[in-house]
This record gives C-alpha cells, sequence and structure tokens, in this order.
C-alpha cells in the first residue's frame, strides 16, 4: 500500500539507521508487558488511559522500541477520540502503512519503518493540511521535550 505524501521537515529518520531486529524474547525483555502487546501483537490501549492523549508539551514523539523520530508535537491535535493524533508524521519514510482488515473493519495500520512497530492506525477524517488522522497508542511511543532557552 502506498503511503500518504508528508513533507519531511528535516527532522526524519536517520539514514544510517538500519532496521532493527530483535527475537521476541529480547523485545518481551526490553519492553514493559502493555508496550509488548501494542508494539509487537498490535493490541490498542483504552482511550483516553495513555500517557500521551492529553499531552500538550513540545518536542518529538518517538519509537518505544527503536527511538526512532516519528511525530512532532506541533501536529498533534485533540481529535476527542482518547488516543494521541497527529495529521502527518515527521516523514514520510519514518513510518509504514499496511491494509489491516482485522475486526470486520478495513483500515491502515501504522508501524514504525524501521523496527515494524505497531503504533495505530491512520483514518482519513483529519484536519488540514492533510485531512487525515494518525490515530496513535500511547504505549508506542517515547517523548523527548524541546531544550528550553
Amino acid at each position: 500500500m502506498s503511503q500518504h505524501p508528508s513533507p519531511n521537515s528535516g527532522t526524519g529518520p536517520d539514514p544510517a539507521a538500519a532496521a532493527v531486529e530483535k527475537s521476541e524474547a529480547e523485545w518481551r525483555e526490553q519492553l514493559s508487558p502493555e508496550q509488548y502487546a501494542v508494539c509487537r501483537c498490535s493490541a490498542t490501549e483504552r482511550a483516553f488511559t495513555g500517557r500521551y492523549w492529553n499531552h500538550k508539551e513540545a518536542g518529538t514523539y518517538t519509537c518505544v522500541a527503536c527511538g526512532e523520530p516519528l511525530f512532532s508535537s506541533e501536529t498533534k491535535y485533540d481529535s476527542g477520540s482518547g488516543w494521541p493524533s497527529y495529521y502527518q508524521p515527521l516523514s514520510a519514510e519514518a513510518i509504514a502503512e499496511h491494509a489491516d482488515d482485522s475486526h470486520g473493519m478495513r483500515r491502515v495500520e501504522v508501524k514504525c519503518a524501521r523496527c515494524q512497530s505497531h503504533l495505530g492506525h491512520v483514518f482519513p477524517d483529519g484536519p488540514r493540511p492533510t485531512g487525515l488522522r494518525y490515530c496513535i497508542n500511547s504505549a508506542s511511543l517515547g517523548f523527548e521535550g524541546k531544550p528550553e532557552g
């Protein structure tokens, strides 16, 4: 499936960053049980329970599994869904999109392009300028705040 066009803000993935491949045992050791369920088993956290759904600090949201920069706080918005929502990723190369026909629905799954961790889904009901809503599980995210000054 093709990726949605996203402007590269210059803070996308490091071209030298190799794909991250680990055994399931290594992932289980690194991630909390909830992070493992979401990232490696495509689970979904309950709405309004994740640490970032209502997070407003300026910075960059990263993949909790490999540290890849994924989304900017500048593209985060309150979708009312109870999950962190963004209208675009940092770059098209940071994420991978796949058809997801599970649970009797046709959706587009969003994964970290570097380590293939499940992040959430993208829907065509977001705000301008893209019209997209990247609905992402907090458990799949880390956060790096912008330095003050």
